[in-house]
């Protein structure tokens, strides 16, 4: 018969019970008394310790998961638990995915670039092919109006969105701009009409000191809206068939890289100095921007320390916390060897990357510098622009539409591809701010005026 042992209660219990030898020679007599010793230590210490039961509990439950995932058990319905298509969405959709726009329909059917592009290039004409482009029409036309057709197919949304993943995350405006989703070709956005602080804040609240018990006094703001009316980018390119026929994964790459690398390019040019007239009208060419004028006697196409310090001065004082600068990479020499003039003599101005990494300058007066080709060279007005970019508002369509054709260019046996995304933009306030006091108006878009 194996001999009783008391199990000890605590580590201090446990130390005087193994120094005695004739103990440890009890415990130790058979394997399972070793054993029972040991798993009896463990249990009182789990019913004193309640941190240790939550362990026990923790890592029961993930080895019970784990058994789940990886193992088929009768009579158990395991979860999927590696999302597909088949249960309801993408394993993995980019972050700008919206499940409401119309090309959400079509994401259990088409997973990925080279199906779609199989199914609705124009040189399919395999049973399968004229299924799927009937499915993608089906969908398209149960939008009706809100949808308007360009003789293409809807793009399913994960693809969409996937396509505008890299404008969004990459693009110089539309990653710090305000993006209005547009559930129609048309969505008004309320702004508030201020155009003086003087005596009124938000274009008419006014504040009084009331007397207790006196009369309050009425003010509301003025309230405006700006239309967002989505306005037609068309991607177009001549493909060679044997793409089509041969390399699809070519064509994804192509899909997932080259196009959403193009977006960003002509979307950046637009908000930037758009003319509004059927297309974006760009912050640059807002009525509500400012312009610094030239120094006296500063010479042509030149950038001096005073230009940097004045348009920083014509920021709202509420945005300098979000401001950037964008300037024109020509720039980047004078920026480098401005100096501030000290009486007769003067001194450098650093423009340095403020203890961050990349290529200098990275910031300057304490903000970033992003230097770009899209805005004007040096010497005319826009080459340097001090902005805040949440003032600047996108409607974004959320449906892009593409068509190819191999009739156009049959003689030189290519595919001519276009993408049609549906996209506006514009600034949302209407004009400068007259300050509370001074005389200069304030902006959240601030350029220097062209020095000739």
């Amino acid at each position: 018969m194996a001999p009783t042992l008391t199990v000890p209660r605590n580590a201090d219990e446990l130390e005087d019970m193994l120094g005695d030898t004739s103990n440890i020679a009890k415990i130790a007599e058979t394997p399972d008394t070793f054993k029972n010793f040991i798993l009896d230590y463990a249990k009182g210490q789990a019913r004193s310790d309640a941190s240790i039961e939550a362990q026990i509990k923790e890592e029961t439950q993930r080895q019970f998961a784990e058994i789940l995932k990886n193992e088929q058990i009768d009579g158990i319905n395991r979860l999927n638990l590696a999302p597909s298509w088949d249960n309801g969405g993408p394993a993995a959709r980019s972050k700008y995915y919206n499940r409401k726009a119309a090309g959400a329909g079509l994401d259990k059917q088409f997973g990925n670039w080279a199906d779609y592009l199989v199914a609705t290039w124009a040189g399919s004409n395999t049973q399968e092919a004229f299924a799927a482009r009937s499915e993608i029409k089906k969908i398209q036309n149960a939008f009706g109006s809100s949808v308007p057709s360009d003789g293409g197919f809807l793009i399913p949304e994960s693809l969409r969105s996937e396509l505008l993943s890299v404008p969004m995350e990459k693009g110089l405006v539309r990653s710090r701009a305000r993006v209005v989703p547009m559930e129609t070709l048309m969505v008004p956005y309320p702004t508030v009409d201020s155009t003086s602080n003087a005596t009124s804040v938000h274009g008419g609240v006014t504040g009084y000191w009331t007397e207790e018990g006196g009369t309050l006094t009425d003010s509301a703001p003025q309230f405006g809206r700006i239309e967002l009316l989505a306005k037609k980018l068309t991607l177009y390119s001549e493909i060679p068939n044997e793409l089509f026929q041969d390399s699809l994964i070519s064509l994804e790459q192509f899909m997932s890289v080259s196009y959403p690398e193009a977006l960003l390019w002509f979307e950046d040019n637009a908000f930037i100095d758009g003319t509004g007239v059927g297309q974006p009208l760009g912050f640059l060419n807002a009525p509500a921007a400012v312009s610094v004028t030239k120094e006296a006697g500063q010479p042509a196409t030149t950038i001096v320390w005073e230009n940097i310090v004045k348009a920083y001065s014509r920021m709202l004082p509420s945005s300098l916390g979000n401001a950037v600068w964008i300037a024109h990479i020509d720039t980047l020499p004078q920026l480098l060897t401005m100096a501030l003039s000290v009486g007769t003599g003067g001194s450098a101005v650093w423009v340095g990357d403020g203890g961050g990494e990349g290529a200098p300058p990275v910031r300057i007066l304490g903000r970033p510098v992003i230097f770009t080709e899209k805005v004007s060279s040096v010497g005319t007005a826009g080459d340097i622009n001090f902005v805040d970019l949440g003032y600047y508002l996108i409607g974004d369509r959320q449906a892009m539409q593409m068509s190819t054709s191999t009739e156009f260019k049959f003689g030189n046996d290519k595919t001519a591809m276009r993408v049609i995304e549906r996209v506006d933009g514009t600034p949302w306030i209407k004009s400068a701010i007259t300050p509370r006091k001074g005389s200069n108006t304030l902006s959240p878009f601030v350029k220097v005026a062209t020095r000739a």
